[in-house]
């Protein structure tokens, strides 16, 4: 420990003062790059092959199906394996895939089909990835303290990659074709991977349980459904995933009818919430403190919500993108804050399921948002689909709001009690004293 505080960051960035952590951050860095890569390629390879708005929610239901089922048996088998090890065995699953769609796209025998069914593929292997990677968080910080700045700075570090990949992927396109995406993201898993095996981790393989899956999933089930905190945020959490997120589905549709451009509109589009989701992780990774982000979830949440009825009504490209930004940032806060506060509050030996609920929340929900959006586009247009959304976003905010006095006063003494907030003495611990799990109500 000693050593690892002689290392001189700036406080923005503490958390990188930690080995395993600084290993993930720069091999997931260059890894996330190329997934947008990817991301940015195949929504554009899918519109111009296709030209069905349907077909764009059908590729996102495919990639977020399988984290519906398949999250919350990941959940238990992430708090019974080592999570390194699930992490260097879905990022080469990754790399395959990427491999496979290059070659095809390259080889000029890509069919709608083999998207479908590789985006199925992703998400399958996404359904044990993240649950591990996000409650391996907690594992590469030795302070606990920095543990908000880190899901900050991985926050700050996944929005980079989501403002830097679609830029190049619309160069990219737009010169040598969509292939090349596919290829450098097959090359970028190489840097995750790397940095995966440079890593010292306390080994915890092995523990044998007594009680089968099914019982540890029901167990995780009743933790997350009594523990009132947990499940306000992730019931909120569902709702804008369900009615807000997917309109990111829909930039292809936005760049080629609504401002009349191609891959370069897209990009700049898809860049422009990139870029207000890396200030908004800035701004989370400046704060001191945990206290205050059940506030966020409600705020930026009302934010996000009324800037993508601005972006739906917006016909000026410029303005576009400014609203796009504020979405971003609104997006992360909210989100990053939900994260940060159900890693915080949950228990070790359950937090691999707790956010494997997470996992469902935040991407398999959305898994129907796309196919919501993709149907109703179709009927309605795309613009008063992404308005009705954001309208949506709004009120699930505002319901959130009612709950906010009980949840901040449960999850405080929580902190109190597991010394990541120091700075609140023992008067305010008398004055909250019922709650010591997330469990009680």
């Amino acid at each position: 420990m000693s050593k690892i505080r002689t290392i001189k960051i700036p406080s923005l960035l503490r958390a990188l003062r930690h080995r395993n952590f600084r290993l993930f951050f720069i091999g997931q860095g260059i890894s996330l790059t190329g997934t947008w890569l990817q991301t940015t390629a195949m929504s554009w390879l899918v519109y111009r092959i296709t030209g069905s708005v349907f077909l764009l929610g059908v590729v996102g239901f495919a990639s977020q199906l399988p984290s519906i089922f398949v999250s919350p048996f990941a959940g238990v088998l992430s708090d019974r394996w080592n999570k390194r090890t699930i992490l260097l065995f879905t990022q080469s699953l990754s790399f395959f895939q990427a491999i496979i769609l290059a070659v095809l796209v390259l080889a000029h025998m890509v069919a709608t089909w083999h998207i479908v069914a590789l985006s199925f593929f992703i998400g399958l292997i996404n359904s044990f990835d993240v649950p591990a990677r996000q409650s391996f968080m907690m594992e590469m910080i030795d302070d606990k303290n920095d543990i908000s700045n880190a899901l900050a700075i991985n926050s700050g570090m996944f929005n980079a990659a989501r403002l830097i990949g679609p830029t190049i992927a619309g160069i990219i396109i737009a010169t040598v074709g969509e292939g090349m995406c596919f290829v450098l993201n097959a090359l970028s898993f190489i840097a995750v991977l790397y940095a995966l095996y440079l890593m010292k981790v306390k080994e915890k393989i092995g523990t044998p349980r007594n009680e089968n899956v099914m019982r540890e999933l029901k167990i995780g089930y009743d933790y997350v459904s009594k523990s009132r905190p947990i499940r306000d945020i992730l019931l909120n959490l569902s709702l804008a995933s369900l009615l807000g997120m997917p309109y990111m589905a829909l930039m292809p549709v936005f760049a080629k009818h609504v401002f009349h451009g191609g891959a370069h509109t897209m990009g700049f589009l898809m860049s422009s919430a990139g870029a207000g989701a890396l200030c908004g992780a800035i701004y989370l990774a400046s704060r001191k403190s945990v206290v205050g982000l059940s506030r966020h979830i409600f705020i930026f949440g009302l934010v996000f919500g009324a800037a993508m009825i601005g972006f739906s009504v917006s016909t000026y490209l410029p303005l576009a993108m400014v609203m796009l930004f504020i979405a971003g940032c609104g997006m992360i806060v909210m989100t990053a804050s939900s994260n940060t506060i159900l890693q915080s509050i949950s228990d070790e030996d359950k937090r691999g399921r707790v956010m494997s609920f997470y996992t469902i929340a935040f991407i398999g929900i959305s898994t129907f948002g796309n196919l919501l959006y993709g149907w109703l586009a179709g009927v309605i247009g795309s613009p008063l689909t992404v308005t009705i959304g954001g309208c949506f976003v709004i009120a699930g905010s505002l319901l959130f709001s009612f709950e906010l006095p009980e949840i901040i006063k449960i999850i405080r003494p929580i902190y109190i009690k597991r010394g990541i907030i120091k700075e609140i003495g023992a008067g305010l611990q008398a004055a909250t004293e019922p709650a010591e799990t997330p469990g009680n109500k």
